[in-house]
This record gives structure tokens, C-alpha cells and sequence, in this order.
């Protein structure tokens, strides 16, 4: 789709007040279609109604231009309600696709979920997890004891990632960032960069003893027993950015802050 300053816009927002007032002067100013009908769904909010916006309107076709009027905001772009049109022709596009996460609990129960930013494993009691890691069938690592480990893509990288040490990648990398959290043993073991084509597993060692929770973003699993992740081949979302303050630009800053 090409994009115009004729694009027909929707507006959503958080419930947040400054998210929903910021739709109401917008619509005000620019008109508000249905989700459906607009070819451009700016998203009013936070980086977690973002994601919710992309989730939604993942392989739909809409382009999504989020303004920031949440406390992060680290995919969004300034809000200001001047010029929309012009912000959004100028804009670079960024096509993402999210993690597929498979899994099968203590129960026998088998559970898919999608990601955009991580898929995370946790443990769930006061016992360290243990956790075999095997990558394209391949057994990286036999036992990982640790707090948890996830996951993590281009976009996921400035979260959950970030605050667990990982590595920050650019949105066009074609990389994972597998990322443990507090690991015990082996304990200078800092993770790894993985082809975004590769296929992870996880096998968790004495779930009944250590048990372990998974979660694709905000879809929790509990007590797993193995969880498999891959990046999709059939969804995708785009993410639109302005020229002025891309991606790339905010990940070399974010990198070079002291």
C-alpha cells in the first residue's frame, strides 16, 4: 500500500487520559475510521498498547504509527498533532515478525502463542530452574540453572532483554538474542546471538521438583515441560517510524547513554 496524506486514519488509545484525550483532539482534527476501514491505525499510548495494537492488526496489511502518551514509549514516536499526514508519508516502515512459542505443561496440554517482543521462561518456586538448551537440534547446553531465560527479538530487545543484559539488535537484524536471567550455573554464561531462522528449544530438567512458567509477551503458560520457539513465517506487522527519529538511531543512542 502506498501511503498518502489521504491515508485514512484510525485513532486508538489506552485508557490512560492523556491517550484518550490525545484520540479525541486527533479525531477532531483528522476524522477517525474504523480499525477495517483505515489504511494507518495511529495507536495513543505506551509501548504495551503498541504491542497490543500490532497483535491486533498483525497480517491484516494496516501500517501502525503509535504517538507516545504512556510513561516509555521507546517504540513510539513524540506526539504532536500538527502535520499528521506529512509525519506519516515521511515515515520509515519496519516489518516485524513475531516469535511462535509451543509448549506442553505438566498436564499434557499443548499451548501456541505469538510474541513480538520475548518468550520467556521463569521459575516458578524458590528452586533455581533447570533448563537444557537445544538449538536446531542441536544440544547447546545441558543444564542451565538460573532464575529464568528467554528469547528475545529486534523489537523485544530494548525490554524484558535489556534489563536482563542482553544484547540490543537493530530492527532489521536477522537475529535472536537468547538471554539468561541471573543464571547459577554455568555462571559466566552471558547467552548467545542466534540466526533468526534457527528453531529453540527448551527442556525443563525436574519440572516437578523446579517448575517452570513460560510466557509468549502477556500469555503465561504454567508449569511447563518443553517449549519450542521459532520466528514466524505467516504473520507479520508494520511499524512505521518517523525519518527523523528511526529505530536504528534510537538503538545507537540507547547504546551510547552513560
Amino acid at each position: 500500500m502506498t501511503r498518502s496524506k489521504r491515508a485514512i486514519f484510525a485513532f486508538v488509545s489506552s485508557d490512560a487520559p492523556d491517550a484518550r484525550q490525545a484520540a479525541a483532539r486527533l479525531t477532531s482534527l483528522y476524522g477517525s475510521a474504523t480499525v477495517a476501514q483505515a489504511d494507518i491505525v495511529v495507536a495513543l499510548g505506551g509501548d504495551g498498547f503498541l504491542l497490543q495494537t500490532l497483535r491486533e492488526t498483525m497480517g491484516t496489511g494496516k501500517q501502525v504509527y503509535g504517538m507516545n502518551r504512556g510513561t516509555v514509549g521507546f517504540l513510539m514516536n513524540e506526539y504532536s498533532e500538527a502535520d499528521l499526514g506529512e509525519r506519516v508519508e515521511a515515515a520509515i516502515s519496519e516489518t516485524i515478525r513475531p516469535l511462535e512459542m509451543e509448549t506442553m505443561t505438566s498436564d499434557g496440554e499443548t499451548v501456541s502463542a505469538l510474541a513480538i517482543n520475548e518468550v520467556a521462561l521463569w521459575r516458578q518456586s524458590y528452586q533455581t530452574a533447570r533448563i537444557r538448551i537445544t538449538v536446531d537440534g542441536k544440544v547447546r547446553l545441558d543444564d542451565l540453572a538460573c532464575d529464568g531465560v528467554m528469547i528475545a527479538t529486534p523489537a523485544g530487545s530494548t525490554a524484558y532483554n535489556l534489563s536482563a543484559h542482553g544484547p540490543i539488535l537493530p530492527l532489521d537484524a536477522p537475529l535472536l538474542a537468547l538471554t539468561p536471567v541471573s543464571p547459577f550455573r554455568p555462571r559466566r554464561w552471558r547467552g548467545a546471538l542466534l540466526s533468526d531462522k534457527s528453531t529453540v528449544r527448551f527442556d525443563v530438567l525436574e519440572p516437578e521438583k523446579r517448575p517452570v512458567n513460560a510466557a509468549a509477551d502477556h500469555t503465561e503458560v504454567k508449569s511447563v515441560v518443553y517449549v519450542t520457539v521459532r520466528e514466524s513465517l505467516d504473520h507479520t506487522a508494520t511499524l512505521l517510524f518517523d525519518a527523523s527519529h528511526s529505530w536504528n538511531e534510537r538503538i545507537l543512542a540507547e547504546q551510547f547513554r552513560y
